[in-house]
């Protein structure tokens, strides 16, 4: 059995794509629209030393096996790379394979790989993981995330709407739902490159403060909101949010950060961000969540060695509960996932715009995690792994919610 034959039953059999293997052998439809290449013996070496998800996610990093083609229609082409899931007479022939490639090239995981020390979701320990994935270059953001800055889901008004038009959408419909009015005060945690905030001081005349644990995502705000003319209306600090000392907020805007904050947390996390509201202040929690009960649950090896450290994702009826049974009134959710399966394919396409540039701003190793994370997660979402809620809060004012008939959005 040749290796692109091995590689073929581990990504799944049957696929419509080419695999080319080092020793020559081959299999697959020839000149299929994407092609799998194992360049190297090390690629063997990573999938033994760790067999699954991450093994083949750590050759693709080093090179040692490439993706000929666009990447979201290779990955959309394997049902299965987990080697849990093949039979377990193949399994045991493949480690015996694959067990000589472990002892002779021994391999270190790619320097750009994460590893978090001390307590998880400690201040120090969170800090450190929200660096390693935010604070990498603004260019490189830039070129990624478009004019907006926006690294989280937008909200597509229509299917042939641009990247730029569904992240205004998005902050407008998060505007709205908090019932942003002139005059308002709006703390915003997690608040990335502060594009949250600018519009509601922009567009609504709210003062807003927004605070992140990236220095370099505060720096750029800072620099934005002087340049746009808005500095009387919104701030944006270096500030871990249980580090916000300000109170009697209208309005609370969290959006892509309870994904970080994991389950242990959520008590605190809701009844803090619940004590900065005045009665009758709204929170809208916007945040990427698990479609089944599972509790506690992080996201895949190669996502948390790679992309999101320390990352926890919850069931949304686990963060409606938690809302509930600390102080506030849930009045409204809602399902994003397509939407976000649409933002990360305006994301994918704009890698790909500026890869050689973003190669040379970060280095070829990261710009191929952040190929191959957004194409799978656009996957995720497509295929229902992993979704995205918008829930809404109130925190009563007696047992009056100041909430209209019908929502006003």
């Amino acid at each position: 059995m040749g290796w692109a034959e091995v590689f073929a039953r581990v990504l799944g059999g049957g696929t419509p794509v080419e695999i080319r293997a080092f020793d020559g052998s081959r299999t697959g439809p020839p000149g299929a629209e994407v092609c799998v290449e194992v360049r190297s013996p090390l690629a063997l070496s990573h999938l033994a030393a760790a067999p699954g998800e991450l093994g083949l996610a750590r050759a693709y990093v080093t090179g040692a096996l490439e993706v000929h083609g666009d990447m979201y229609a290779a990955l959309s082409s394997f049902p299965s790379v987990a080697l849990e899931e093949i039979p377990p007479s193949l399994r045991r022939e493949l480690l015996v394979k694959l067990a000589g490639y472990r002892l002779w090239w021994p391999v270190k995981p790619p320097a750009v790989e994460h590893r978090g020390r001390g307590w998880r979701h400690s201040k120090r320990r969170d800090s450190t993981s929200i660096a390693y994935h935010y604070d990498v270059s603004n260019r490189f953001y830039e070129w990624v995330l478009g004019p907006s800055m926006a690294y989280t889901c937008a909200v597509y008004p229509s299917a042939t709407s641009t990247l730029e038009e569904a992240q205004f959408t998005k902050h407008d419909l998060v505007a709205r739902k908090l019932g942003l009015q002139e005059g308002m005060r709006l703390l915003d945690v997690g608040c990335g490159w502060g594009g949250m905030v600018m519009h509601a001081a922009e567009h609504y005349g709210v003062r807003a403060l927004g605070v992140t644990l990236s220095r370099q995502q505060a720096q750029w705000a800072q620099k934005a909101i002087a340049e746009r003319g808005l500095a009387d209306l919104a701030e944006v600090r270096h500030l871990d949010y249980r580090d916000v000392t300000e109170t009697g907020f209208d309005a609370v805007s969290s959006i892509g950060l309870t994904e970080h904050i994991g389950l242990a947390q959520l008590p605190s996390y809701f009844s803090f961000l619940r004590d900065k509201l005045v009665p009758g202040g709204r929170l809208l929690n916007h945040c990427i969540t698990r479609p089944d009960g599972s509790h506690g649950a992080r996201p895949g090896k190669f996502i948390g060695r790679y992309v999101f450290p320390d990352g926890e994702l919850e069931p949304v009826g686990t963060l409606v509960s938690a809302m509930n049974d600390n102080g506030f009134e849930v009045r409204h959710e809602e399902n994003l996932r397509e939407h976000y399966a649409l933002t990360l394919a305006g994301w994918c396409e704009n890698l790909e715009a500026h890869w050689g540039e973003a190669v040379a701003e970060v280095g070829l190793d990261r710009a191929r995690v952040w190929r191959l994370y957004m194409a799978a997660c656009r996957l995720g979402f497509e295929r229902n792994i992993v979704q995205l809620h918008q829930v809404l809060g109130v925190r009563l004012d007696g047992t009056d919610a100041h909430y209209p008939l019908r929502p006003a959005w």
